[in-house]
């Protein structure tokens, strides 16, 4: 996916994003702070079916959501985190090698425990109400 788009129009690249990445059970969103990480994890969210996904993990650093089918999503932001060091003493090591979907905002904190075949995601800010995505 390569696109511009409005926030009118979130769910319907929510559905395109879910469509493309469903296969991948990691997650790497990136983007500049106020480009939509976590506005984006709540539409997919509501997509799958969590009816009342949490904000952002900022401070929780990992925040747990189970879907209608029974599985886990993590959803973690790593803005805090200084290193991957850091990131192992938080216990998303041991996430990011179980069997749980993770979605994760701030990835570059610790990219080198992200696994080789994670889905990337690079939001971008156009202007006040349009956001740039793609994906690798």
């Amino acid at each position: 996916m390569n696109k511009e788009y409005s926030f009118d129009h979130l769910s319907q690249v929510a559905e395109q994003l879910w469509e493309e990445g469903k296969n991948y059970r990691v997650w790497a969103i990136h983007g500049d702070m106020g480009a939509g990480k976590t506005t984006l994890v709540i539409q997919l969210c509501r997509l799958l079916g969590i009816d009342h996904p949490a904000g952002s993990p900022t401070f929780s650093i990992i925040n747990e959501y189970r879907l209608p089918n029974g599985e886990v999503l993590c959803h973690m932001d790593w803005y805090r985190l200084r290193d991957s060091e850091e990131a192992i003493q938080a216990g998303v090591e041991d996430r990011l090698l179980g069997e749980e979907r993770c979605w994760i905002e701030w990835p570059e904190r610790a990219e080198d425990l992200l696994p080789s075949d994670t889905f990337h995601v690079y939001l971008g800010v156009e202007n006040a109400t349009t956001r740039h995505i793609k994906t690798m």
